[in-house]
């Protein structure tokens, strides 16, 4: 690849709209898991647990959801009562079925000019961050996600 390659855009909300349609498409239910102590994220704060928290996105639960490139945004009732929802895009760990548990954690941006990538020279990769030629290690246990009504 040459270096005048302009950076491609993030892929994390093309993953993010089609696997929330996947789900819908299902008859399932679409819930998010979110990193709650990321700037930008506006939840009430009786929803976070640990730092993160589990927002269902079904259409049938939340109004006016929008998906777009930067946040994810709806109006939801928390304890009865309506309450705006924001949430970047870089925050969301996972898009999971709650009735399955199928889905997948949202990899993180490799060259897209948020962070360093494979072609970065100013900043070398983590020791333990997989290389182009060496796969992924799989994770150690199954993640436990846990639904936050």
């Amino acid at each position: 690849m040459t270096d005048d390659v302009p950076p491609m855009t993030s892929h994390r909300p093309y993953l993010l709209r089609a696997l929330a349609e996947w789900i819908a498409d299902n008859d399932m239910t679409p819930h998010l898991l979110v990193d709650a102590t990321q700037a930008g994220v506006q939840v009430p704060a009786s929803a976070v647990k640990e730092g993160r928290v589990v927002l269902n996105i079904a259409t049938r639960a939340v109004a006016h959801l929008v998906i777009d490139n930067l946040t994810v945004s709806f109006s939801a009732r928390f304890g009865g009562v309506s309450y705006p929802v924001n949430v970047p895009i870089s925050a969301v760990l996972a898009i999971y079925a709650r009735e399955t548990g199928q889905g997948m954690a949202l990899p993180e941006d490799i060259g897209t000019g948020t962070g360093p990538g494979p072609h970065d020279d100013n900043e070398p990769p983590s020791p333990d961050a997989p290389t182009p030629h060496e796969p992924a290690p799989p994770p150690s246990r199954r993640p436990h996600l846990r639904v936050v009504k």
